[in-house]
Formats: structure tokens, C-alpha cells, sequence
């Protein structure tokens, strides 16, 4: 860290309110076509939980985590909610940053889940006269303590539920996406790597915020699990790679 003034961990932000999470919506399908519809189906698993994210939150306990190791400061700036990545880089700009290096909590390479945060940056960036140089860290999901840590998260999980069906989720991407990325291949790798360290052969990899077929969704596993053989259900998970 000697060759940087500053940590940025950067991230996708996340509404705090019931009155944030259609504006929140609105900034993350920006420039795309979404019926009216969706926008709302997706607005009410918000709305569930009083229209709170944990993912501010959690990266709030992130930082807060790394502040207390580190000795350079750290800042946060999110794509699509408070604080903004070009709001932070104005801070770091008064606050005398000249070279950053950038974390990204996203682990996985897709395009937005690397390249878009890319251009985030260079946009951010542009907005923002005298900005510091920003280093960003490329995706981790093979990197060991990564999955030291996953590993140590689903031993835990297991411990409370010793015969549970193991089950890792993800985030759902379109299926072009899937396909010029090696989103879905650092996945199961990730998943694989972590099933084998806690003794599992048998696991289930399933996605999150899923708009349509193909692919198996959380919401789904959990009915199948429900009324089916796990084993039957795992080969059904795996008949497409990626969903929409």
C-alpha cells in the first residue's frame, strides 16, 4: 500500500428508505427499456424490508474493518446510490489524494460486475477536474483468503444446520453477458473450491434477481427443495449456466 495515498472500495449502493428505492432503481436501469412492471416487482423486494439494502451496511462494516488495519484512509463511493464514486473522488481531490488503489465488491468478472466499474471510473473521473490516479484490483473470486473466507462463513452455516442441502447464490446476469465472460466459470470454480473444503460433493449453484428463463432461481430451489429430491433438483440447476 506504500505506493498509494488512499483506498477506494467501490460498490453497486443500495436504497436506506422506502422513499429511495424507486430513485435508486431508476439510476440502475438508466438507458434501458424495463416495463414499468418489472421496475415494480422488483421495487416490492425492497419494500419487504422497509425498502432497506444491507449492502450499505455491510460495506459500512467493511471499511470500518479496514480502517482499523490499515494506515492509509480509506474512502467509499458507490454507482448508483449515496455516496456517489464522483461526490467521493471530489473529497479525496480536497483532501490531497493523488493514487488510489480501487476494491471492487464484486469478486467475479463479468461486465458489470469489472468493465462497467471501469468505466465508472473513467466517467467519475471525467466529472471531477485534479482527481487522483485510481488503481483498480481485478477480481478475486480465485484468490485464496477469498475463499478462505467463504469457506469459513459456510462452516459456520453448517454447524447450525449440519444436514442442510448446500445451496450458493448469485447474482443473475443476461445471458450475452454470461457468454463473453467468465462470470459464470469463476462461479462454480468458487462454489467448488469452497464445497470441497467443507467435505460437500454435492451442491447447487442458483441465482438471484432472475427476470425470466433460463436458470434456476433462489425463490424456485427453495419450492424444488421443498417437494423434490435434492439430487434430481441439482441436475435441473445446472441446465443452464447462466440466467436472465
Amino acid at each position: 500500500m506504500s505506493r498509494y495515498d488512499a483506498l477506494l472500495v467501490i460498490s453497486f449502493g443500495g436504497p436506506e428508505k422506502r422513499e429511495e428505492v424507486m430513485p435508486f432503481l431508476e439510476n440502475v436501469l438508466r438507458g434501458r427499456n424495463v416495463p414499468p412492471e418489472r421496475m415494480m416487482e422488483v421495487a416490492e423486494h425492497y419494500y419487504h424490508f422497509g425498502g432497506r439494502s444491507p449492502i450499505n451496511d455491510q460495506n459500512r462494516e467493511l471499511i470500518a474493518a479496514l480502517r482499523s488495519v490499515l494506515s492509509i484512509p480509506v474512502y467509499w463511493g458507490n454507482r448508483n446510490w449515496h455516496p456517489y464514486l464522483a461526490d467521493t473522488l471530489r473529497e479525496m481531490r480536497v483532501d490531497g489524494v493523488k493514487r488510489a488503489v480501487a476494491f471492487v465488491t464484486s469478486a467475479f468478472g463479468s461486465y458489470s460486475g469489472c468493465r462497467q466499474y471501469l468505466h465508472d471510473i473513467v466517467r467519475a473521473r471525467a466529472e471531477v477536474e485534479n482527481v487522483p490516479e485510481i488503481v483498480k484490483i481485478p477480481p478475486f473470486s480465485s484468490h485464496p483468503r477469498f475463499l478462505t473466507a467463504m469457506t469459513d462463513r459456510v462452516s459456520a452455516a453448517l454447524e447450525e444446520l449440519p444436514i442442510a442441502r448446500l445451496v450458493f447464490t448469485a447474482h443473475s446476469v443476461p445471458v450475452s453477458m454470461a457468454q463473453s465472460s467468465p462470470y459464470v466459470a469463476e462461479l462454480e470454480a468458487a462454489c467448488a473450491a469452497v464445497a470441497s473444503s467443507v467435505g460437500r460433493a454435492e451442491w447447487d449453484l442458483v441465482y438471484q434477481s432472475r427476470s425470466g428463463p433460463p436458470g434456476c432461481s433462489v425463490a424456485e430451489s427453495v419450492r424444488y427443495l421443498s417437494t423434490n429430491t435434492s439430487s434430481r433438483w441439482a441436475s435441473v440447476s445446472f441446465e443452464s449456466k447462466s440466467a436472465v
